[in-house]
């Protein structure tokens, strides 16, 4: 089945992607993607591949060891693809750090930024991310940098950058911020933030979490200095992925052994490796996502046209649940609900009059229906917008494997809870 949206030609063969996801033979309807994805078939078998076939240790010279390694970089190399989405340069495999997650990446890199900074040098974080990228920075206070903060409007749920321009001054060395938050479903203007830091002599630092399964990366076009986000969100294994830019790289110090050198790319910043298995496994994400283009558009297609497809799928669903959200009295939707704004993800939370976010999950497990409630790891955000004795939001975050039939059930469970909340 081909899920068209109306005035698009971008048609998305739907029964062809839910072949590619194991985990959707089963009886539930998972609308908590932004938590973590299902993982695709092929990054599946290429975990058992790997530990079947080369369940040795690298850096030898015999054969099993040489092909293990080979293989694992041939993924790096993968992700330096992806994280350009297929079109024009891609970044060099030097530029691409592997580690357990997004935070742990994050903080691995504050550590490494902070020792080569000085007290008095600033960092700008936002109230509005998720730990991850605020939490690392912020304990760089103990060594005397200043911490500023950009601050989310709470009435239009939008940071504005006029806020962060006042923000910027000589003294910063650095700007973090979200490419979209992962409880609003927003994108930020990447290229016009990144830009504004760079002229104020600062580098950036962005996660990507949210954004990444979503649209397609374009590292070298935004000229970001680093983005970091997690492959177990973008269809993959249980690990994260950080770009950084060579010269960024070089300028922080190594966490890895003592005879790592500032040159030791990506090494430096990879202290006891990590699980290789899934190394190899990240570039199933690579060959899902260029086998998906190929399926549509032959095999000239490249990932960003496999993303186009996935934008239009997606908006369709977001359309749907945002229309009848909208017509309910007692809900609030956080963030824009002008779903067909380029900015917009599917993901989208709101609260309901009169019920706690807690008290709304559990009719849909009974359902078998995965929705979520809380903070998700961004309580800073949460308490900005006074939501805190609300237990958070209800989050619903849509994939492009995701059916217009689930989103049906989907609505028909909410329905049920307004129906008994207003009785």
């Amino acid at each position: 089945m081909a899920t068209h949206i109306e005035g698009s030609d971008m048609l998305l063969d739907l029964a062809y992607v839910r072949q590619q996801f194991p985990g959707l033979e089963s009886e539930w309807a998972f609308f908590d993607n932004a938590g973590g994805s299902l993982p695709a078939g092929i990054v599946i078998d290429r975990v058992t591949e790997y530990m079947r076939r080369w369940p040795v240790q690298l850096g030898a010279t015999y054969q099993v060891s040489a092909d293990a390694g080979a293989h694992v970089e041939a993924s790096r190399a993968a992700i330096a693809r992806l994280v350009t989405a297929d079109v024009g340069e891609p970044a060099s495999p030097e530029e691409i750090v592997i580690g357990a997650s997004t935070s742990e990446l994050i903080g691995r890199l504050a550590r490494a930024k902070g020792a080569r900074l000085a007290a008095g040098d600033e960092i700008i974080v936002t109230n509005f991310d998720h730990e991850a990228n605020i939490t690392p920075w912020r304990r760089l206070a103990d060594q005397g940098l200043v911490i500023r903060t950009w601050q989310i409007d709470p009435e239009t749920c939008t940071p504005r950058i006029e806020d962060l321009e006042v923000l910027l001054n000589r003294k910063t060395r650095l700007v973090c911020f979200t490419h979209a938050s992962n409880v609003i479903g927003d994108a930020l203007p990447i290229e016009h933030i990144t830009s504004l830091a760079h002229d104020a002599g600062a580098e950036v630092c962005v996660d990507g979490v949210a954004y990444a399964p979503h649209r397609a990366l374009r590292v070298k076009d935004w000229d970001v200095d680093w983005y970091a986000f997690s492959l177990y969100k973008v269809f993959g294994p249980h690990c994260a992925v950080l770009y950084g830019k060579r010269d960024a790289m070089r300028a922080v110090a190594n966490q890895n052994h003592a005879f790592y050198t500032d040159d030791d790319l990506p090494g430096k910043l990879e202290p006891g490796a990590f699980p290789y298995e899934l190394a190899y496994a990240a570039g199933g994400v690579y060959d899902y996502l260029r086998d998906l283009a190929r399926h549509h558009a032959g095999d000239r297609a490249t990932i960003r046209d496999a993303f186009d497809r996935i934008t239009q799928h997606e908006r369709g669903l977001t359309t749907r649940l945002l229309r009848w959200l909208r017509e309910q009295p007692a809900v609030r939707i956080l963030g824009s609900d002008e779903v067909h704004s380029s900015r917009v993800l599917p993901t989208v939370s709101f609260i309901v009059d009169g019920l706690r976010s807690s008290q709304v999950t559990p009719h849909a497990d009974r359902e078998k229906v995965g929705i979520r409630y809380g903070h998700f790891y961004a309580p800073r955000l949460i308490d900005a917008l006074g939501l805190t004795e609300q237990d958070g939001v209800v989050r619903v975050s849509m994939s492009h494997y995701n059916a217009h039939t689930e989103v049906e059930r989907l609505i028909e469970v909410l329905d049920g809870v307004l129906y008994k909340s207003a009785a």
